[in-house]
């Protein structure tokens, strides 16, 4: 089978556990990610985020629908000044642990992967704007950061 890009749709920011967290959601189905399975995929995202250490409280999310039963949630939080801290948890993936089908039943299934071809870009575009709002001005300035979003469309548009 032919490698085919997905649809990548930005919801806006939302603030979890106190930080602002920036949205990406990807998806074969141009429909988009099924209510549930998000708002199970975002009351499992505390889990995922690292205690503040003084770093501006910012992260972003990569909430993935598979095209089987699998959905998944990376969650990328900004530490230590410069540092992307990573949490992982999945759905629906026995393979992975999960403990069932269920595309809202997340579990942290603890590997070491930080993210698929499609769950990729996203984190080239954040690295830079974090530099270009965040680290190289003389006051980083984090409501520029939190709107400085990769674009919708798929997730191969580098736009």
């Amino acid at each position: 089978m032919p490698f085919t890009e997905k649809h990548l749709t930005v919801p806006p920011p939302i603030e979890v556990a106190g930080r602002w967290v920036k949205r990406y959601h990807v998806t074969a189905d141009p429909a988009g990610i099924a209510p549930e399975v998000e708002e199970s995929a975002y009351r499992f995202l505390p889990t995922l985020l690292p205690k503040p250490d003084g770093t501006p409280p910012a992260a972003f999310v990569v909430l993935h629908r598979g095209g089987d039963d699998g959905a998944y949630l990376n969650a990328y939080s900004w530490v230590w000044d410069n540092v992307l801290h990573f949490g992982g948890a999945a759905a629906g993936q026995p393979v992975l642990g999960c403990p069932d089908h269920d595309p809202t039943h997340f579990v942290a299934p603890g590997k070491p992967w930080i993210g698929c071809v499609w769950e990729l870009p996203p984190i080239l575009h954040e690295r830079d704007a974090w530099v270009r709002h965040m680290l190289a001005p003389d006051t980083p300035d984090l409501d520029a950061y939190l709107a400085d979003s990769l674009p919708e469309g798929t997730t191969g548009d580098r736009s």
